[in-house]
């Protein structure tokens, strides 16, 4: 709706993270159970993340076309697009860990079926590719009014990029800061999608 209207702010108060195979979607089904939906797909939940919640980028790269009749450019070409979510994870488990580190994952430390509590995870020697889909929601409350709306942002095929440094101190819990960078589909295909939940929009089809 045009023109000014605070119901139509967004605060994105709490929300979760969840990851996927690669080529998954965000769930459409919007149910009392959001965590339900979301585990009916395939998603995993990835858990608690620092107070800062997600940093959503979108940086566009334009050439420019300069000509010798004028000073300034007659025209731009898109070269580059690059969509990211940022984080930090708070939880250490068998999703977390292998989704920073770069794929892989936790085995047992004995010889089968020995029951035991002890684990190991195995850093590669060598980079692979660890594609994935993440996936967001958040809910708000309309300025005045009582009334909840969810988002959901999906990156259906993306990967790891760029991995914080894990700092280990006695006075503050220790992180997975991830950036996730999304891939291309194919040409025709979404990067991303948003999945609202909202009746401030209105359609145009």
């Amino acid at each position: 709706m045009a023109g000014a209207n605070s119901s139509e702010i967004r605060v994105a108060g709490s929300g979760r993270l969840y990851v996927a195979a690669a080529g998954t979607e965000a769930p459409v089904a919007f149910t009392d159970n959001s965590s339900a939906d979301w585990t009916a797909g395939g998603w995993k939940d990835l858990g608690f993340t620092t107070a800062d919640g997600v940093t959503f980028a979108k940086k566009d790269k334009l050439e420019p076309v300069d000509s010798w009749q004028a000073v300034s450019p007659i025209h731009f070409v898109y070269s580059d697009r690059d969509l990211t979510l940022k984080f930090s994870l708070l939880q250490f488990n068998e999703d977390t860990l292998p989704f920073f580190m770069g794929g892989g994952e936790i085995k047992t430390e004995g010889t089968p079926p020995a029951t035991t509590d002890v684990y190991r995870y195995d850093i590669a020697e060598r980079a692979y590719a660890d594609v994935r889909a993440l996936g967001l929601e958040f809910t708000d409350v309309k300025a005045g009014t009582n009334t909840a709306v969810k988002y959901r942002f999906a990156i259906p095929r993306g990967q790891v990029t760029a991995s914080d440094d894990i700092k280990l101190a006695r006075k503050s819990a220790a992180t997975l800061g991830i950036t996730f960078t999304a891939m291309s589909r194919g040409e025709g295909k979404a990067l991303a999608s948003f999945v609202m939940k909202d009746n401030s929009y209105s359609a145009t089809v």
